[in-house]
This record gives C-alpha cells, structure tokens and sequence, in this order.
C-alpha cells in the first residue's frame, strides 16, 4: 500500500491520501500558527484511489489539512465538500484540540469554510522508535484502568501545570501508588484526540472519557502536550519500575456520528468507504453513536494495523484494549472470530505478542460475543461482573455460579478445551457504577448528564444498605465499608487477569452517576486528600497476597487434579464446617457461604467466603506437619472467632513442627 499522511525528506514533504469516489483532492498548507491558509495545492492520482504530491521546500512542524471534492448526496453517502477542512486520517500530530461548532455539520453551499474551527494536521519527524521489547504484562496479572485526566487532576503532590496529563503518571507519587497496589500494567482510556458529542456544549459539559475518536493516531493535545514524546517518556517511566501500558482504543466509531453530525475527516474523504451503510444509503449504527467503521475493508484494516504498529514502535506499549471489539470482526456485517482483520491483528510481527483485550459487545445484530473472540485475545467478562454482584447482593442459589466465576468462568472460556482463562475479570469499570457506589445507591442518579436521568443503565445489581446515598449513621457506613473489602477480596482470589479501575481501592464515588462520560469535573475526578486510606491499605494487601501466592494468579482453569509439586487438588470446595460442598450444598438457594481451598507447590491457600449477614466459624481441614494461619496481616484472625457475616478472609498453610491445623475466621 502506498505511504499515506506526511512523509519529510531533506528536499520537502510527500502528501498522500485515499479516496475511492473523489473526484479532487487538495492539500491546504498554514502558516505557523495554524490560523491562516497560505497555499492549496492539488494532489495527483496515483491510481486504486490513492493521490499524492511531493511539495518542495516545506520542512518539518508544516501544519496542513486535506479537502475533497465530488458528489454531495447525503443520501446516497456521498458528503464531499471542499468548503469542510479534513484532518489526515494518518495524522500523528494536532496542533489543537477539536472543538464542536454547528458549522462543521452544516450541509454543502450552507456555512463558511470550517479551517478556521479545524485542528492542523502537523507534519512533525517522529521521536526515535525505542527498542520493541516484550509486553511485561502477562494474563493474570492487575490491569488498572485509569482516566488519565481525572487521574490526577487533584492530586496534591504532582505540579500544577502536569497535573491531568499523561506525563503525570510518570511523576513519583503516582508510581508509589501504583507499586503498592501491584499493578501489573495500567491501561489507559482513550488518549488520542476526540470531540464532544453535539448536544454536550449547549448543556455546559464535554466528553470525558475520549471514547469519541476523529482520527486514530493522533494524541489529544490536552492529555499529552508534549505529544508521542510525553506518551514514550511515560511509558519508558512505568516500564522501568515494572509496570506495563495498555491503550484503549476506538477503532468502532467516530465523531463524525450519524448523517446530523460534522465532517471532519474520514466522512469527507471517502464516506462510503470508511463507514458501513444499509442498502438504503443509511449509516449502519452498530455502536450506539450514529456510525460504525467499515473495518472489513481493506483501507481501513490496514490504517487499523498500522495505527497499532505505530503505538508498539514509537511509544513501546504493551498492547491494547479494544472498545466494541465486535465491530473489528464484522464482515459483512455479520461477526467472524476468524475475520481478517483480528487474524492480521494476531498474526502482525509487530503485533503478535501483544496484549489485545477486546469488549466483546456492540448494539448490533448478534453482537454479544463474550467467549467467542479466539486466543491471544482476553476479554473483558461482564457476567463475572454481574454475578459477583449478585452474589454479595445476597440473591438467593448463587454459589455455584460464584465458584465458577472464580475458577476462571470455564463455562464461557473453555468451550474449545482451552486449558486456560482469558476472561478479564472486574467488578466495576469506567462504564457504570463506581464500587464505592455499587453498595451506596440501588438506583442511578444521573441527572447532571442533562438527559432528566434517561441514560445509563437501569440495573445496576447494586445495593444501598438501607439508605439511598450519603448518609453519617455508622452502622450503614461500616456495613459499606465491609461490602467493599468484600467485593475487592472476590476480585484478587478470582482466576484469570483481574481489572480494577483507579481509585475504587479507595472507595472514589460519582454520587450514582453511572453513565459519567460528561462529567470532566469533581464527580469524576479522583478526591486523593479524601480517599478512605484503610480501604486503600485493605486493598495493597490483597495484592500483595495475589502477588505471593501463585495459585491466585495461575490462569489455568481449576480442576480440582492434584498439583505435582504438592500432591494436594489445585481446588476444594468446601462448606464453612470443612467438608466438601454435595450436591444438595450446591442446590441449596439458601446457601451463602463457601471455602475455595486452593493447592499449590508450597501448600494451600484458603479463601472463605461468608456472604450470609450472620458471623460463622468456618472449619479447615487438617494435615500433619502444617498450621493455618493468616493470609493477610491486616485480618488479625483469632482461629476461633467467628467470621464475619458478608466477608471474605483467607488463610494460608504453612509447615509447622508439630503438625496443626483448626478452625479459621
């Protein structure tokens, strides 16, 4: 394929773009400052759609923008229109944020030329490519998804002027914190440059969260001002203390939304091309944001692939996680685990030893997948989400369904004789309710979104233990407190690569707001003065055991087969008396309480789980020459104390002189 986007010589600078249905293609050049086109000049035909121009002269910071020209028929799909400035699909570099004006959706012939309301693309020689080493991440690992503008927008210790950008994560308090929690490789929401939905501005909010994509290369100059080389730098940063990066990306949608929304770049160079249409002429909106990408086209599966291999050779990223991954596997509108696309993805040189996370939902026909993307592929499992719910919910027969979560939800991973999980198991994540609010609110509160609290999910499997919200009564907050510890417990003792999103280890809260994409202000922002330091303590613990104890983050899946080194059964379900769990236990909908023994080369680890509201003793089973005793140093277990109703605890088997064993809480 030919070289698209900005290509600097010595000499000059090669323009080159597609377009199957253009008829004219030009590339506009600014001055320095971006505000004042000083040349249009016409790129030439090359053949199968592409066109290029060699201009001599021009150096390295040329800040530029295509515009197209042919067939205006909206209904048709045809949108050119050379008055619309576009940003180079291939732009690596925006010299400003995207800012939404009713003039960038105006119909042709019915609004001014839009460069003034356009980012430039810059043309700009890319930092040195560092070595491509390999991911540090590995599944079963902690991935921790954060915001990185909500992130430390409030952190006290990071300088004012870094704060809510990606250098900031490089900074030493936010490396302590994430060193402590253990994190295996944090992932970022989406860093490249997106634009606010249409009906945002007028309501007084912007997006938040950066799931609304023009391009996909080209970083936000709000999160990354100092560009790919701010993105290397902290990537380098994190990796140098043993910590991955992980990039969210869009490659479902754009901004460009439906047939009422701007054009801004790849609508108005190819529409037809880079979305996919009904037989009408009509966008197909499998996403939910009014346009799906046409990733079964061999222009956008290539602009995909090396989007993908940029980020690998210039910023040295782990790998990705794909939002609405459904979409990348369409062909023909109809979901292939095999499409050519995920099978370049895995099969790239550059590529194939990455870490790639998929979504596994869109809103189109058929497009939950859960389970069916095939390896390396993880995905992000929302059936363990919901049933580890509902189980601390207290909804009645859960016990088997939470033991199966646990073993790595072989009932969703295992259909093909996969010998391991590839299920990413979280609780809560951006989208959604925060954990702290999972056991504060049973109803979203979503009305500062402006849509008189319409969107968002409706069932939230949440819990408010007794009162909706804030509350000072110290029983409701301690039983909040306990949920938590709970909730995060189930997630560090589960199989599989376990998910927590920023500042849920110390119980952050959005007011119930499920749906806070808009919210770029205190409601998503991280309160790090405020932050509940016990739970945060509770939580650093819980990864430290994960990181001590191997069976927490093998991935294969529990058979309950003896572990070579050991003898002992990889897992035993027990209930709390110490025997193991029959039939009639399983079927038991009354029944809230179980033991995960898990076996290992040094000895066992037992994770007892109470999620009944009344105490318990539970029992361990015994064996000579070795002693229960606590996992965790902040449980101060008494071996004869009752457990705690709605509480996990975990002991772990240690060899003793005299043989030992006995009761655990």
């Amino acid at each position: 394929m030919n070289n698209l986007g900005a290509a600097i010589t010595s000499e000059g600078i090669r323009f080159a773009a597609w377009s199957s249905s253009a008829r004219r293609l030009w590339v506009s050049i600014f001055d320095e400052t971006g505000d004042h086109e000083i040349e249009r000049l016409e790129l030439q035909p090359e053949g199968e759609g592409f066109y290029a121009l060699f201009v001599a002269g021009l150096a390295a910071g040329t800040r530029y923008g295509f515009r197209a020209d042919g067939d205006y028929a909206p209904e048709r799909g045809l949108w050119f229109d050379p008055d619309k400035l576009l940003t180079d699909p291939y732009a690596a570099e925006i010299d400003r944020p995207y800012a939404y004006h009713w003039r960038l959706a105006a119909r042709r012939n019915e609004g001014a030329d839009t460069a003034s309301l356009m980012p430039k693309t810059v043309a700009k020689a890319l930092p040195a490519a560092p070595p491509i080493l390999p991911p540090l991440f590995r599944p079963g690992g902690l991935i921790y998804e954060l915001n990185v503008r909500a992130f430390t927008k409030l952190h006290p210790d990071v300088p004012q002027e870094q704060r809510g950008t990606i250098a900031a994560l490089a900074h030493p308090a936010i490396i302590e914190h994430l060193q402590r929690l253990g994190v295996s490789a944090v992932e970022l929401m989406p860093v490249t440059a997106s634009i606010d939905e249409r009906h945002l501005p007028p309501l007084g909010l912007s997006n938040a969260w950066g799931y609304n994509p023009v391009t996909f290369m080209a970083l936000d100059p709000r999160l990354a001002p100092g560009g790919l080389t701010e993105l290397q730098d902290t990537v380098a940063a994190l990796r140098r203390v043993g910590i991955g990066t992980i990039l969210d990306l869009v490659f479902n949608h754009t901004g460009e939304s439906d047939r009422l929304g701007p054009t801004l770049s790849l609508r108005g160079l190819d529409n037809q091309a880079y979305y996919r249409h009904r037989p009408d002429g009509g966008l197909v909106n499998d996403t939910g944001t009014g346009n799906t990408i046409a990733c079964d086209h061999p222009v956008v599966r290539e602009m995909v692939l090396d989007t993908l291999r940029h980020f690998v050779r210039r910023a040295g990223v782990d790998g990705f996680r794909f939002d609405l991954a459904p979409v990348l596997g369409r062909v023909d509108g109809l979901f292939d685990p095999e499409a050519p696309l995920l099978r370049a993805i895995a099969d790239d040189p550059v590529l194939c030893d990455r870490v790639l996370i998929a979504e596994p939902w869109d809103i189109g026909a058929n497009g939950y997948q859960l389970g069916n993307f095939r390896p390396p592929f993880l995905e992000w499992n929302d059936r363990y989400r919901d049933d580890v719910r509902r189980f601390w919910r207290g909804d009645a027969g859960m016990v088997g369904t939470l033991a199966t979560r646990l073993a790595g939800s072989s009932d969703v991973f295992n259909r093909a004789g996969e010998p391991a999980s590839r299920s990413v198991n979280f609780i809560a994540a951006h989208d959604g309710m925060t954990l702290a609010d999972i056991v504060a609110y049973e109803r979203k509160h979503n009305a500062d979104n402006g849509e008189q609290n319409r969107d968002g999910h409706n069932d939230n499997l949440s819990w408010n233990n007794g009162v909706e919200g804030d509350t000072n009564e110290a029983a409701i907050i301690k039983a909040r407190f306990d949920d938590q510890r709970a909730l995060l417990a189930t997630l560090f003792a589960s199989r599989g690569t376990i998910m927590l999103t920023a500042g849920d280890e110390f119980g952050r809260t959005q007011q119930g707001n499920n749906n806070a994409y808009a919210q770029d202000n205190a409601i998503t922002w991280l309160d790090w003065t405020g932050r509940d330091q016990a739970l945060e303590r509770y939580a650093s613990a819980l990864a430290a055991l994960r990181q001590a104890v191997p069976a927490l983050s093998d991935t294969r899946f529990l058979a309950g087969e003896p572990v070579e080194a050991s003898g002992v059964p990889d897992v035993a379900w027990l209930t709390e008396t110490g025997e193991p769990l029959a039939e009639t236990d399983w079927n038991d909908s009354s029944r809230h309480r179980l033991i995960m023994l898990l076996g290992g080369e040094d000895g066992r680890l037992a994770v007892m789980i109470n999620g009944d509201r009344r105490q318990c003793v539970f029992t361990l089973p015994a064996r000579d020459g070795f002693q229960w005793r606590p996992a965790i140093e902040t449980q101060a277990i008494d071996l004869l104390r009752p457990l705690p109703g709605r509480s996990v605890n975990f002991m772990i088997e240690g060899r003793t002189g005299n043989g030992g064993a006995g009761k655990g809480s």
